[in-house]
């Protein structure tokens, strides 16, 4: 995957966080975390692809 696609999947995931942390239920706090989880782990893989695309 190219830092471009994964910058894509963080910005719909954060917009997802953000709409479940305004919301004021258990399951949107519960969609929330996830989401920001799943950024979590492509910070990881964004950081390899930027380090592999600077080395072309």
């Amino acid at each position: 995957m190219t830092k471009q696609e994964i910058f894509e999947q963080m910005k719909t995931l954060w917009d997802d966080f953000e709409k479940n942390h305004n919301a004021t239920t258990k399951v949107s706090d519960s969609k929330a975390r996830k989401a920001i989880g799943e950024i979590k782990k492509l910070v990881t893989e964004y950081r390899a692809a930027s380090v592999a695309e600077g080395k072309l």
